[in-house]
């Protein structure tokens, strides 16, 4: 067994049944004074975690855990800073049950299956359980995660495994169908506001030695983009830069030299945010390519829901390119969910590209008045009943309505096309789509004529 890989939190002697060592983990060996600010501020009761409030309702998972005798392997997944590794230290803190962690970087099967085994022999000798704590499992190759098998299904330990990527792709089957996934959100703007007010006061963070104006605070709070652990680092750095120029409060230069990014002008509710999004959005309509890009990255870097800025653009996607351009709306939808599966920083280069390709593409807003005079049909009572020909047919009694008795099957026409009047009188004459001969609708616009002419035998 490798020394040092397993250890308790704070560094001291590990129990019966664990093995010898030091520090090997994010959780152990951290209790110092010199410890970075977003380790001394880890919340130490399932309480004091900020955020994720689907988990910490009265009975759940969390609160059986710490709260309970319940025995549960967990799988938390989750973007950066919001809170895995600090439910772990709760896990450790708050509960009797003996605490192992493993590196999922350092370990190997040969470590994994130690620390099975002396969890599996601490239960038989005290009956005591074990929580086993496997930070970033993704980096775990199958063999590894075999390991961890035995231990999860015979509950010898209680497994609890973190990662940031999607566990359905990076998670063995079987270890995924023997513990409960437990999805963390991003941390609001106002969660993060919570955590570096909470750091500015308490003695394990900056005991009130230095305060933070407001412009300053937000600043922070953008750049944060939902992570905690990043919030705190950057407030740490300035606050050691507001020390060194003899500040008792750190304002927006002294923010921005400490993590040396200027503030972005924009506010997320208000007219920077309105004015910047729409600039963003008639860009790409105006096909600007480097325009668009310019607003894009005031957004991303102003800390803007990257959810956001992908839902603009699916709605751009038929709004303003349409047919023109039939892959933009599949482009635009990839993109969105491709943010929402890596998350950011990684999604800028996802955002960037769906922005340059419905930028560069050609357009046409037929989709958009197509739809808009429909609607307006409708909304000015033009709902005339639906021909009988089209009417269901199927019930008893509906042929001898006349429902169906005329209607041509559309397959059993030359070119797959019935003549046949499909839309009901007061509308048969109507004309909703007219396409464009931009790009790719140009052959939609070819075939539509000559199917419209054979539908209504003009």
């Amino acid at each position: 067994m490798a020394d040092g890989l397993f250890d308790l939190p704070g560094g001291g002697a590990p129990d019966a049944g664990g093995p010898a060592g030091g520090s090997g983990g994010s959780l152990a060996g951290n209790a110092h004074a010199s410890a970075p600010l977003a380790v001394r501020m880890r919340p130490r009761r399932l309480e004091e975690l900020v955020g994720q409030r689907q988990l910490r309702e009265p009975g759940s998972p969390l609160h059986q855990l710490v709260d309970g005798d319940a025995s549960m392997s967990l799988l938390l997944w989750g973007p950066p800073g919001t809170g895995k590794t600090t439910i772990a230290s709760i896990l450790s803190q708050q509960t009797d049950r003996r605490f192992v962690e493993v590196s999922a970087v350092a370990a190997g099967v040969k470590e994994v299956r130690a620390a099975v085994d002396a969890a599996r022999r601490d239960l038989v000798a005290t009956g005591r359980e074990t929580v086993l704590f496997v930070d970033e499992v993704h980096r775990f190759n199958k063999a590894q995660q075999d390991a961890l098998l035995p231990g999860v299904e015979n509950r010898w330990v209680t497994l609890v495994a973190a990662t940031t990527e999607n566990p359905f792709f990076s998670v063995i089957s079987p270890l995924l169908s023997r513990s409960l996934l437990l999805r963390l959100e991003s941390l609001t703007d106002d969660d993060v506001t919570e955590v570096v007010v909470a750091a500015l006061a308490d003695e394990r963070g900056l005991g009130g030695a230095v305060g933070l104006d407001d412009d300053a605070r937000a600043h922070l709070v953008r750049l944060a983009g939902g992570d905690a652990r990043r919030a705190l680092t950057y407030l740490e750095a300035a606050g050691r830069t507001a020390a060194t120029r003899g500040l008792d409060t750190i304002d927006l230069a002294t923010a921005e030299a400490a993590v040396d990014v200027a503030a972005v002008r924009y506010d997320r509710q208000g007219d920077q945010h309105y004015d910047v999004t729409s600039a963003f959005i008639k860009s790409v309509r105006g096909s600007d390519v480097d325009a668009a890009l310019h607003y894009l990255a005031r957004m991303m870097e102003a800390g803007e829901d990257p959810r956001f800025i992908a839902r603009r653009l699916i709605i751009l996607a038929s709004e303003d390119v349409g047919l023109a351009d039939p892959t933009a709306l599949t482009t635009a939808v990839a993109a969105a969910q491709a943010v929402q599966l890596i998350g950011m920083p990684e999604g800028r280069l996802t955002l960037a590209q769906a922005t340059i390709a419905l930028a560069a593409a050609p357009k046409s807003n037929a989709v958009t008045t197509a739809i808009g005079a429909a609607s307006a049909d409708v909304r000015a009572g033009k709902v005339g009943p639906v021909p009988a020909h089209l009417r269901d047919a199927h019930y008893s009694g509906a042929k001898d309505l006349g429902h169906g008795a005329s209607y041509v099957y559309s397959h059993d026409a030359p070119y797959g096309v019935a003549q046949q009047q499909y839309a009901p009188d007061v509308v048969a004459d109507a004309v909703y789509y007219r396409p464009t001969s931009l790009g790719a609708e140009a052959a939609v616009k070819d075939r539509w004529e000559r199917v419209r002419r054979l539908v209504r035998g003009d």
